[in-house]
């Protein structure tokens, strides 16, 4: 049986609210739904530093007009970033190569106007909260609402330039289902996180009712396993750290949807 272990790893105080991360050579890239910058923290000197990632980047932007970047994967030495699309100001990848510090940014509203009428999706009910890129396909996850109740993966062919759509149903916690907040993958399988939000709109938060892990098998996308790992706390970016043997480590941090507050970063281990 799976088990899951959670412990701090550290705060970073210039940091508010992370929503994505990405772990490499004892860096973590982190993005905010609320900020125009890469950050990367050099987790052996504890040190912050800013990559701006759009002309005159800013952070503590308004709700209103940020960009609402929520995922970040990383793909052949480059980091890709994209804003939710749940807004017209949303629909915007960076990218961000790692050699050369060249920073790209492309209009994906294209694309997400596919991804959307696939499922017959409102514009505000477009949520991408996690991105994996293979060398094939790009699967987007789709955190569903109260209101639109698709909650699920987007496979976007990178040759045929289709897409098809697996939903898929997570637990509910007082008659609300979960949904995703990010994903990763690990060999064969993908890691995600999901968390409980009172609230039926994409752009409003709501109550904070707790936190999944779970597992879906890439090759069927069918769910393998998911447990709870917090009651209280919305956890909305996952990376791996290290692998042992069978144990993995992972790195996720918290969005307390509170401005100015620091950002946790957590150390959640797997033991098999």
């Amino acid at each position: 049986m799976t088990q899951f272990k959670l412990n701090t790893f550290a705060t970073i105080k210039e940091l508010s609210a992370a929503s994505g991360i990405v772990y490499l050579d004892n860096l973590l890239y982190l993005i905010s739904d609320s900020s125009n910058f890469l950050y990367q923290f050099n987790i052996i000197k504890k040190e912050l530093s800013k990559i701006p990632i759009k002309l005159n980047s800013q952070e503590n932007i308004l709700k209103k007009d940020k960009p609402d970047y929520e995922s970040i994967a990383l793909f052949n030495n480059k980091l890709y970033i994209y804003g939710s699309g749940s807004t017209k100001n949303r629909e915007t990848r960076v990218t961000y190569k790692l050699d050369t510090q060249e920073v790209k940014q492309k209009d994906v509203s294209k694309l997400y106007k596919k991804l959307q009428q696939l499922v017959s999706l409102t514009a505000n009910d477009l949520n991408i909260e996690g991105t994996i890129i293979t060398e094939n396909s790009i699967y987007f996850f789709q955190r569903g609402s109260n209101s639109s109740g698709t909650n699920g993966i987007f496979i976007f062919d990178k040759t045929s330039k289709t897409a098809t759509y697996k939903i898929i149903t997570l637990p509910k916690v007082q008659h609300i289902e979960a949904t995703f907040t990010d994903a990763i993958l690990v060999q064969e399988t993908i890691y995600f996180l999901a968390a409980v939000e009172n609230t039926s709109s994409t752009y409003l938060d709501g109550e904070i009712l707790g936190s999944f892990i779970g597992k879906i098998n890439l090759s069927t996308l069918e769910i393998i396993t998911i447990q709870k790992i917090s009651d209280t706390q919305k956890f909305e970016g996952i990376t791996l750290f290290k692998q042992e043997n069978n144990n993995l480590q992972f790195l996720i941090c918290e969005d307390s949807d509170t401005a100015n507050t620091g950002s946790t970063l957590y150390l959640l281990e797997e033991f098999l």
